[in-house]
């Protein structure tokens, strides 16, 4: 912990309320695209809007990492309070970011998986080696953690007053992010889950460049629409009302 960090200069918005982070994972998964994701590690602050997630269910997903509720110190920060960081390394090489949400004890997180960089793209172009084009700079989680500057160092990080926040546009800010432009599709590389693989449950922004693996055409992917599985607008709404009360 770092104490409170402004992060919200360049009018990137303000951290998304406690409330946001206090809901059922597939309902957060559908209301984090949008929302911009800030850094600011080794003295440079980077950002990018998210357009790619994937929604991790708990102990009865058999692909997230307390399926069938596996506790242990590497993932123990899934069962705190939402609104912190998971970060990983897969293969000893490449770090992956998650979102806790959902109350202590429910084991839920959503995998952070593209971003649309908005803020210090010099910055990721020098983490990144230079080569990607700038839609690509944080296409994919490895990718996305490497441009940020995210390691394993940061996870338990508070997302609304740590060096890595999620916060929320002023409206204008970017275009708006709407029922018809998300797609859910199955998550990528989980085939050892079962039946949980094709569980639709990774949540992207339609035709964005930024989006590490475009969803199939037919078949595996949809819309989302307004349906009852979908959290109302009102619900999204009044999950991101500014949070008046003072910081934790």
């Amino acid at each position: 912990m770092h104490g409170d960090l402004d992060l919200r200069s360049s009018n990137l918005g303000a951290p998304a309320p406690d409330a946001f982070f206090r809901r059922p994972v597939l309902e957060v998964a559908r209301d984090i695209l949008g929302l911009v994701l800030v850094s600011r590690i080794g003295g440079r602050k980077t950002a990018g809007r998210i357009v790619e997630v994937e929604a991790y269910r708990g102990p009865k997903d058999l692909a997230a990492h307390s399926a069938r509720g596996r506790r242990t110190p590497r993932n123990e920060v899934l069962y705190g309070r939402g609104g912190r960081t998971y970060v990983y390394l897969i293969y000893g090489l490449h770090h992956c970011m998650n979102v806790v949400v959902g109350d202590e004890d429910v084991p839920e997180a959503i995998l952070l998986r593209g971003l649309e960089p908005v803020l210090g793209l010099p910055t990721m172009r020098d983490r990144r080696g230079g080569r990607p084009t700038d839609a690509h700079l944080a296409r994919g989680p490895g990718n996305l953690t490497r441009a940020l500057g995210i390691e394993r160092s940061h996870n338990d990080t508070d997302l609304r007053h740590g060096r890595v926040q999620l916060l929320v546009p002023p409206a204008g800010r970017f275009s708006a992010v709407t029922a018809r432009d998300i797609v859910r599709s199955p998550r990528i590389g989980i085939d050892y889950a079962g039946t949980w693989a094709a569980k639709p449950w990774r949540f992207s922004v339609r035709d964005h460049p930024s989006v590490s693996h475009p969803p199939p055409s037919r078949g595996g992917a949809r819309s989302v629409g307004i349906s009852a599985s979908a959290p109302s607008s009102r619900s999204a709404r009044r999950a991101l009302r500014p949070d008046r009360s003072s910081p934790r």
